[in-house]
């Protein structure tokens, strides 16, 4: 697959909506779930009727947490990643640009291993995301400093 980011073995990113086509090389390149973070109404792409379709015929469990900058809050991470939890994994997680999807995996995955925010940041970047210009960075590092308890 092109234009991917992959966070760990786990949580791969696409920097891009996919398509009917793109969901079924996700799953067989071995991806058991996809992870849509669009809003209903968003431009481009599937319906998410249609997704949820598309990607559960090719096999993949599918979940839909949609996420706007104007609700991206520390309950709303939190319930993503007891979603996350119970989803098979690897993860193949998008968004319109995967700015969404790569901070809510790097959100996850910082809360988990204990990462400050400086460091969710930097581990994105050092794997081709970079959020640190982003006003979603900044509620990355945020986040993650909160979960680790500074």
């Amino acid at each position: 697959m092109t234009q991917i980011v992959t966070i760990d073995s786990n949580h791969i990113v696409a920097l891009f909506t996919p398509d009917e086509a793109a969901l079924r090389q996700a799953a067989s390149a071995g991806m058991m779930s996809v992870v849509n973070f669009r809003a209903a109404g968003e431009n481009g792409g599937l319906s998410i009727p249609d997704e949820r379709r598309v990607a559960e015929k090719a096999g993949l469990n599918y979940l839909h947490h949609p996420v706007t900058a104007t609700e991206l809050d520390d309950d709303h991470v939190d319930n993503f990643r007891r979603s996350l939890d119970d989803l098979p994994q690897p993860v193949f997680l998008h968004c319109a640009s995967g700015k969404r999807a790569g901070a809510m995996a790097l959100m996850a995955i910082a809360a988990e291993n204990g990462w400050d925010g400086a460091t969710a940041l930097a581990e994105g970047r050092d794997r081709g995301f970079d959020l640190s210009e982003d006003e979603i960075g900044t509620f990355v590092k945020a986040y993650a400093d909160r979960k680790a308890g500074l």
